[in-house]
């Protein structure tokens, strides 16, 4: 067994491997596997195996720089992704007590306290003012208890 494990490790030597864009390749290539099991669709059968031949091809390559370049350009958008989710999330939470606002010179989304009227406001991480218009209170959150 050991021969074999030797085999497959000098084999491997120079290439790419398993990477973040082959784990979801992979992720994807088994969730569109679990569809098709229900439709059984002949151009998600294609969309499979192209995604198999892609997986194989990258595990198997021997040219490095780009399948870095490829990884870190998925790497990249993700994380903007997963940024733009968490702050839609934080806004979701905060909706009834915070505003949300760009600033119109460095784009900064800075977050202000819900109060009806117009306002000055000063980004602080460009210094910029600029004016803010808000057009509803801070909903009050009522808490019912039942008494038995």
């Amino acid at each position: 067994m050991n021969k074999y494990l030797y085999k497959l490790y000098c084999f491997m030597q120079g290439r790419n491997g398993i990477d973040d864009l082959y784990k979801f390749c992979f992720i994807i290539f088994i969730i569109i596997s679990i569809i098709d099991l229900f439709i059984n669709s002949f151009i998600l059968n294609i969309i499979e195996i192209l995604l198999l031949i892609i997986m194989f091809y990258r595990f198997l390559s021997k040219d490095l720089v780009n399948r870095k370049r490829e990884n870190n350009f998925y790497l990249k958008y993700r994380k903007i992704i997963i940024n733009r989710i968490g702050i839609l999330n934080k806004r979701w939470k905060d909706r009834n007590s915070y505003i949300y606002r760009k600033c119109p010179k460095c784009k900064n989304i800075l977050r202000l306290p819900l109060k009806k009227g117009n306002h000055m406001c000063k980004c602080p991480k460009c210094g910029n003012r600029f004016k803010v218009r808000c057009f509803r209170n801070e909903k009050i959150r009522v808490e019912v208890i039942k008494n038995k």
